[in-house]
């Protein structure tokens, strides 16, 4: 049952979002872009974003996966050539092909949604929108009180880029050293706090696999000993499932509660506070002076959900292209044939 006032906190919350970055959008990046711009072939006004909802909503009945797949798809997108769906180009040498993307997912999720909105309104609505829509709306799915606290507003207006490739990505790695990923967040202008939430919430959900994190349970940094820093309950477990030089194909939740290990919320926090975060990365967040004390703030606190959702509207406005730049795709795999307007109707759309 949901909690009194709780609704009510949870719109005012939203309100503030967008009054706040009201003055934030760029371009014609903006929310509720679509609103008007997509009638079916009977004239009938079609909401874009109820289209993705229900198609998330209907693939999270069966794949609670998804949450931690789009919320990864949309990182690794927009800190390459930006928010842009560069990502899913299948094009030789293209970002599908780099090692840090092999294991990302959800491809074909977002293609069915882009035929299913093609089918209703042609042209209309990017890939690169689609990404961002549905990853939102698959966050709200994974809120286990289903009480709505997960919802944040989206700006959308993106345009598809036409580039794609394996040497445009250099994404942070789990074991980057906290300093250093903070200077990688900020060439993107996205602050330590933006960091440390985008970081927290998207590992909140997902796993990791024994390669990502071996290293910290036998010879932490060629000590020949396990990171200092791990929980001691903690490493049993994982050198129990990821036995040393095995090339063990098993993985573990990011988030270490198991009550919450498929919902975005605030639990991984309290989690890499115990000791118990998978990744050198998180577990640092926990132990860096530059932010620590963040992390303590957000593992006491009750407005993570506002707080995430800030974070990731910042990041999806990261080098996006608008306006003339860039095209609608008609699918999201491939850049639109030359004899095809790649403006899609960029005319109804801006003038």
């Amino acid at each position: 049952m949901e909690m009194p006032g709780v609704a009510a906190a949870v719109a005012l919350a939203l309100s503030l979002i967008i009054v706040n970055l009201a003055g934030q959008c760029s371009g014609q990046l903006q929310f509720g872009f679509y609103n008007g711009k997509c009638r079916d072939g009977n004239g009938f006004q079609r909401n874009v974003e109820d289209i993705v909802k229900q198609k998330v909503k209907e693939k999270f009945s069966s794949d609670t996966t998804i949450v931690a797949a789009l919320l990864r798809m949309q990182f690794h997108d927009c800190f390459v050539n930006g928010c842009d769906a560069s990502i899913l180009l299948d094009v030789p040498n293209g970002e599908k092909t780099a090692p840090p993307n092999l294991s990302v997912r959800g491809y074909e999720f977002i293609e069915d949604i882009k035929t299913e909105i093609e089918n209703t309104c042609p042209g209309i609505v990017s890939c690169a929108d689609i990404i961002v829509m549905a990853t939102r709306d698959a966050v709200v799915e994974s809120d286990i009180k289903k009480m709505g606290t997960g919802w944040y507003p989206v700006q959308t207006g993106r345009r598809d880029g036409r580039v794609s490739s394996a040497q445009n990505v250099n994404l942070p790695s789990p074991s980057i050293p906290v300093p250093q990923a903070i200077a990688a967040f900020s060439s993107k202008k996205l602050s330590t706090i933006d960091m440390v939430y985008l970081l927290g919430g998207g590992h909140s959900v997902g796993v990791a696999h024994c390669g990502l994190f071996e290293n910290r349970l036998y010879d932490f940094k060629n000590t020949g000993n396990p990171d200092p820093a791990m929980n001691t309950t903690l490493l049993q477990t994982l050198q129990t499932l990821c036995p040393r030089n095995s090339g063990s194909p098993n993985s573990a939740n990011l988030d270490q509660d198991p009550l919450k290990s498929s919902s975005v919320d605030k639990s991984f926090y309290e989690q890499i506070r115990l000791g118990n975060g998978i990744l050198e990365v998180d577990q640092q967040l926990a132990l860096d002076p530059n932010t620590r004390f963040l992390v303590a703030r957000i593992a006491g606190s009750n407005d993570f959900s506002f707080q995430f959702g800030r974070a990731m509207i910042k990041l999806g406005a990261v080098d996006v292209k608008i306006g003339r730049d860039g095209e609608i795709r008609k699918k999201c795999a491939a850049v639109n044939s030359p004899n095809r307007s790649s403006d899609g109707n960029v005319f109804n759309l801006f003038g």
